[in-house]
């Protein structure tokens, strides 16, 4: 398992499979929050803090594993990426009468992958130079 894990997770040839992959979860995340009354059902069970952060900490590490370059360099990568993510997601809610976009919750995003990213860039390249070894 140790090792299934360690290839999803740090294999170099599966780079762009995980960008893929954070596109695609987005993009269901997007569908998804356009759903009128889904949200408000998964509201039941997490409030909108969780829900954000969990999901754009999660598109973060995605990101983050499918950069190239340093910790530090993939890490503002993922950054940029989720906020930009954030931020349309928020405005596609604007544009909905049974949602609404705001800045709070992207804030929530960013915060979740300025987070996420960090605690990545500090473990995971220590983590890729002892798979090497």
């Amino acid at each position: 398992m140790h090792t299934v894990l360690s290839l999803l997770l740090f294999e170099p040839r599966l780079r762009a499979a995980r960008i893929k992959l954070a596109l695609l979860l987005y993009a269901g995340v997007i569908v998804a929050g356009s759903v009128p009354g889904a949200r408000a059902e998964v509201g039941e069970f997490a409030p909108g803090v969780v829900l954000h952060g969990l999901t754009y900490a999660f598109l973060t590490v995605l990101w983050f594993l499918g950069s190239t370059g340093g910790g530090p360099v993939r890490a503002v990568k993922a950054v940029l990426a989720v906020a930009l993510m954030g931020a349309f997601d928020e405005l596609v809610q604007s544009f909905l009468p049974y949602r609404s976009g705001t800045v709070a919750d992207w804030m929530i995003d960013v915060a979740a992958a300025c987070l996420t990213s960090t605690a990545l860039a500090v473990a995971v390249p220590a983590a890729e130079a002892a798979r090497r070894r």
